[in-house]
């Protein structure tokens, strides 16, 4: 197995930075419901916001900085030259979609340049991500049973949040769907696709509340960013 370019170079840190702030941003405007919860009385939206940025900028930073570093070392691995690159109409996007109340978040991705990976590689390097996002969640899960914080207090919320937003990132990843890790993945071996998913599904079925609506708005999502992304990535 070759090693590949281990050094981070200074543009990759500050796309990670800014996509890392960005999506916080944008993660936190929309869960408060968009500009329109600041209009007239914008007190308790004011106050919303401030709570959950702090929570929001934790979950974005363990989640979606350790999923794209995972892509970045597996892919060294296998001898490949990778760097994570934010794209700007994509951070444009998340921004405008977060005004609204819901989020398109295409901040950037991990750019793979080799020679050529081998499905098995490029499926071990996809895969990885959503992986990491589910050991974010059993960390996390095992801590709230470990602490066992009082239902309503913030810490409980906070931990509840980043649960929620590990398990949501690992699926939408998981989608079949270029160009997410999903579609990579499947395209390599169905079997661990299908326990990958699998587990991710009874997961998101055991612990949080997230319904089959929240899964096809998900799918939508997913499907515009590919068709955007074949056109300006």
């Amino acid at each position: 197995m070759e090693t590949g370019h281990s050094i981070t170079s200074a543009i990759e840190i500050r796309d990670i930075l800014v996509s890392d702030i960005v999506l916080t941003l944008a993660f936190s405007l929309a869960l408060v419901g968009g500009v329109s919860a600041f209009q007239g009385s914008s007190t308790h939206a004011l106050a919303q916001f401030e709570q959950i940025l702090p929570i929001a900028a934790l979950a974005v930073t363990v989640n979606f900085v350790l999923h794209e570093l995972m892509h970045k070392f597996f892919a060294q691995r296998y001898g490949a030259i990778a760097e994570f690159r934010m794209f700007y109409t994509g951070l444009i996007i998340t921004i405008f979609t977060s005004l609204f109340g819901f989020l398109i978040g295409m901040p950037g991705a991990t750019m793979i340049y080799t020679q050529g990976f081998t499905k098995k590689e490029n499926g071990i390097v996809s895969v990885v991500g959503p992986l990491t996002n589910l050991a974010v969640f059993g960390a996390i899960l095992a801590l709230v049973f470990i602490a066992n914080p009082p239902t309503n207090s913030y810490l409980s919320s906070a931990l509840s949040f980043i649960i929620y937003i590990s398990i949501l990132l690992a699926f939408f990843n998981m989608l079949p769907i270029f160009p997410l890790d999903g579609s990579k993945v499947l395209s390599w071996s169905k079997p661990v696709y299908a326990i990958t998913m699998g587990i991710i599904l009874l997961l998101m079925l055991v612990y949080t509340q997230i319904g089959i609506w929240d899964m096809l708005f998900l799918i939508v999502i997913a499907l515009v960013i590919s068709l955007v992304s074949r056109r300006i990535f």
